[in-house]
């Protein structure tokens, strides 16, 4: 793992894909005891958390349903603080408990945004599993995560489903910007 430049940005090796493996085997056990007995349905964010879902679900031992929604607030390497959903949610999520699988959660805005677009389907409960947290960026209050793979700092990250304007998502390991 080296150094790597993504449209003249420079990221340094920051999270290899064998400590996020170790990582996701850990929040699926932690998962996997609190839904014990339930048909959850996970909802796992577009673009950022498409490999984090995958690899937390192929991990996830009871009977569930699985659904994607896309949302977005971020331009570059910073939240505009506006949410757009592109792609809604079509199932009924009235009376179960509800996953929101994201990448990362910073100022919370964007959960608070989907958490409030879920209550009106009148979930069981709902649940946040985000691979990485920021919680010195909240601005948000009452949206907490449930399942924090890692916390960071305010530091700006790419792999693993994470981009810098749309680039990167496929590497295996997180890089963290050096400027």
């Amino acid at each position: 793992m080296g150094n790597i430049t993504i449209k003249g940005k420079t990221f340094r090796p920051y999270i290899s894909s064998a400590q996020l493996e170790a990582v996701v085997e850990r929040m699926a056990k932690e998962i996997n005891k609190d839904i014990e007995g339930e048909k959850p349905i996970f909802l796992a964010t577009l673009n950022g958390a498409f490999m984090f879902a995958a690899d937390l679900l192929k991990r996830i031992t009871t009977e569930c349903q699985v659904s994607f929604i896309k949302i977005s607030s971020y331009a570059g390497t910073e939240s505009t603080g506006d949410v757009k959903e592109l792609i809604g949610l079509n199932e009924d999520i009235s009376g179960r408990t509800v996953v929101i699988v994201e990448d990362i959660i910073e100022t919370g805005v964007t959960m608070k945004d989907m958490i409030d677009r879920l209550m009106p389907h009148n979930p069981k409960s709902v649940k946040i599993a985000t691979l990485m947290y920021k919680p010195q960026k909240m601005t948000v209050e009452g949206v907490t995560p449930h399942y924090v793979g890692m916390e960071i700092g305010d530091e700006f990250i790419v792999g693993y489903g994470l981009d810098y304007n749309g680039i990167g998502r496929n590497l295996a390991d997180i890089y963290i910007a050096t400027e």
